[in-house]
Parts: C-alpha cells; structure tokens; sequence
C-alpha cells in the first residue's frame, strides 16, 4: 500500500495475482464440468454461457476486488466494477464456452490487468494469465518481463515461410459473419501447410507464443478473449497486430513471429478478409 492509500500496481504484482486468480477460476470450472448446463445465449443462439462460467466470474470478481478494492472489473458475463485505481482487470471465465459444455480440451480461463480503458487501444495490458481448464497449464506474461508457460520462458525467433505455416483461426457466432469467414479460409488454405481450430482464442495465442502453431487469426472477438493471450504472446516474440500495423482489436487480430506475420498478412488481405466485418461492428 502507498502513502495515498493506494495500491501498488507493479507488473509483477499484477502478474502474481492474475496467476492465482486464473488458477482459482479453472479449479471451479474443471470441479463443476459435469454440472454444466446452457443457461443463456448472447450473441446469437449459439453463442452460449453455462451456469459455470457465471459462477467462475463472480469468484474471480470477488477475489481481485478483495485483494484491490480500488480497481475495476470487465467481465465477459457481465459482473462489471468501475474503478478509481487506474487498472482494470479483464475476465473470460471459461473461453470456449461450447467446447466446455461438450466435453472437448479446448478452454480456458484468462485474466488480465489493464492500465487505462480495455476498450480503446490506448489501454496497456500489464499483465495476463491464462489456464487451460482440463489439465491445468498455466500460461502467464508481464509487461516488460517475458512470458512463461508452466514456470518455462516462452521465446518464438522467428517463423516458417506461409507455405510450411500452420494457421489456427476462429469462426463467429453470427452466420453472416461466419460465411464470410468461410470464404477467407477456402482461398487460404491452399497456400498453407493446414488450418486447425481449436476455439479458444486465448489458448490459440498461447498456441502461437509456445510454437505449437505458427499463427493465428480471427475476427469479430472480444476484448476479453485476447487481453491476456495477446501480451503472453508479444512477449513470447511474438507480432500481434491488426491489419497495416494499427493495434490488435476486437474486430481482426492477427498473431505470428516474422516472417510469416507479413505474408500472411498479405494472404488474408488478398482473400478478402479486410471486408468480414461489417461497417461498423
């Protein structure tokens, strides 16, 4: 604690706590699997929330605001504090949702600690974890202090041209949206080594930022999917931008080391995918 009465906010602090946290969240999910249920839908019918991930998020809320009542909370399913600390901590309680409910590996808790609006490109992450609900994998970054998967530097030097890449990418809710998408992935797919999707977006970054993929795309997403993947993965070495430089958003991210960062950012543009989004969204 400060003189002021204020938090201190050091990214290894940050980073400690978004670690616990995480851990904390994926214990419940992974506890309370077989008791999952679709409580609702959001986006469209088929981008659902189970009873779980409520459950995840108000336990994640009350532990970072019992640790540090001064800062703020965006959560996926709502649970949203405003705070006065300067920091907002960013939560998926269970990304990839669908996968939880059908029993599939891929999904995860991310927690991340935002200095600044996690909405505006001006917000900084400073810290972020991520944890991989059935088996426990703990991925985790600071600002400025690297990225580690399960206590192990993360460092990615560099990456395959795009004909020897293996891409993973996400597909949206809206089947407007996800028609287009389509079509990118068809004109895409015959200059890659092969398209894998595993629908987690958190772990697809973390994916990137171990090596176990090459890259990574999506659009339409949520700044809560990628808070914490998108610093794991910059600080793994990794390029995680949107399209002619300008910062990864909601909208379109794209995730890999060079040299595959640029041809496949040249890929995509040429397939369309500047145009999946609409006007606005």
């Amino acid at each position: 604690m400060r003189q002021d009465g204020r938090m201190d906010s050091s990214v290894s602090q940050l980073r400690d706590l978004a670690v616990h946290a995480a851990i904390e969240g994926a214990q419940i999910a992974r506890d309370r699997r077989e008791e999952a249920q679709i409580h609702g839908t959001k986006s469209s019918s088929v981008d659902v929330v189970t009873q779980i991930d409520i459950a995840v998020e108000e336990h994640i809320r009350t532990l970072l605001l019992q640790q540090r009542p001064h800062d703020g909370i965006l959560g996926e399913e709502g649970h949203s504090t405003e705070g006065t600390s300067g920091i907002t901590w960013v939560v998926d309680p269970i990304d990839g949702t669908v996968n939880y409910v059908y029993g599939l590996e891929s999904c995860s808790v991310s927690v991340a600690a935002v200095s600044g609006n996690p909405r505006r490109s001006d917000g900084a992450v400073q810290a972020g974890a991520v944890v991989d609900i059935p088996v426990g994998q703990v991925w985790s970054a600071g600002a400025g202090e690297g990225a580690e998967y399960d206590g192990n530097p993360l460092k990615i030097e560099s990456g395959p041209d795009l004909a020897h890449a293996l891409v993973a990418t996400g597909f949206q809710y809206v089947s407007q949206i996800r028609e287009r998408q389509g079509a990118v992935v068809a004109q895409l797919l015959p200059q890659v080594r092969d398209i894998r999707r595993l629908g987690s977006c958190a772990l697809d970054l973390c994916m990137v930022a171990a090596g176990r993929v090459d890259a990574y795309y999506e659009h339409g997403l949520s700044v809560w999917d990628f808070a914490a993947a998108s610093l794991i993965a910059r600080e793994a070495g990794v390029r995680v931008e949107g399209f002619d430089g300008n910062p990864a958003k909601a909208e379109f991210i794209l995730a890999a080391p060079d040299p595959t960062f640029a041809a496949l950012h040249d890929a995509l543009s040429e397939a369309g995918a500047r145009t999946v989004m609409p006007r606005g969204v």
